[in-house]
């Protein structure tokens, strides 16, 4: 069997491509065909988000950097890469590849030191930033004694896979994001009809542990695994039989929270 070259070792394979081929825009057959197809111009996009490296610095083994930067940009303004995401994840659904165990976390970035240079007459770029959503007022930065960073709030299935993804300020606090990324969860059915936004249990830390919260799964018929926390706990108990149960809790079932975990360290 041949060697492949260090550079394309993550590049999509047949199986990959077989999946991902049906899920892309089909071309418009007006004008000269292209020189690139499209599994070449979304290796070369992939090696370059992969690597974090600027666009400039893409091997020669894939189409020119302006190549690729054009396909990537179009494709994000418009709507491409989320309908290829929505085809892929209605058809792993399908294929019962998706586990409704749903597990919800958050991690902080740090923003580059470019991040603070932004122009203040944005809107007379060429291009203005984004692709389908209205760029947030913060562009989801935040300052604080650490600099600038970004935080990014997950609802990930049990396979790792990200379901829905909320950006905030760094210095933003993880339970008030927690309904707000449960409500961009939308799988979409193979077959038609509604898309499916409701997991059929939620996993969180003690970060995210409130009524509101809590109240917000149990009106939505959804399970619940969160730990209370120790002071919620101690007021519950002063008060005595007023105080209420306490929430249910398996540590057990706890364990698989893992799975964001993992995911975030995969992104």
């Amino acid at each position: 069997m041949p060697s492949v070259a260090a550079t394309r070792r993550h590049d999509l394979t047949d199986a990959q491509w077989a999946a991902l081929e049906h899920a892309l825009p089909a071309s418009s057959g007006i004008g000269r065909p292209p020189k690139w197809t499209k599994r070449q111009v979304i290796d070369g996009i992939r090696w370059r988000v992969r690597t974090g490296t600027p666009w400039r610095d893409v091997p020669e083994a894939y189409p020119p950097w302006q190549t690729l930067h054009d396909w990537f940009r179009r494709w994000q303004r418009d709507g491409t890469w989320a309908k290829i995401l929505a085809e892929l994840q209605a058809d792993a659904d399908a294929a019962g590849r998706i586990d409704w165990t749903v597990s919800v976390d958050s991690t902080v970035s740090r923003a580059h030191q470019h991040a603070a240079g932004a122009r203040r007459d944005g809107h007379l770029q060429e291009e203005p930033p984004g692709g389908l959503r209205t760029e947030p007022a913060d562009h989801g930065l935040g300052r604080s004694r650490g600099g600038l960073t970004s935080k990014t709030h997950l609802a990930c299935e049990q396979g790792r896979k990200p379901l829905a993804m909320v950006i905030t300020g760094g210095q933003r606090g993880d339970s008030p994001q927690f309904i707000p990324v449960l409500r961009k969860i939308r799988v979409k059915r193979v077959g038609g009809g509604r898309p499916r936004t409701r997991p059929e249990q939620v996993l969180a830390d003690k970060a995210y542990t409130s009524k509101g919260n809590r109240g917000h799964l149990r009106a939505r018929g959804i399970k619940e695994c969160i730990p209370s926390k120790a002071d919620q706990d101690a007021h519950r108990k002063a008060k005595g039989s007023k105080g209420g149960r306490p929430p249910a809790f398996n540590p057990v079932v706890y364990r698989q929270r893992h799975a964001v975990e993992c995911g975030i360290n995969q992104l």
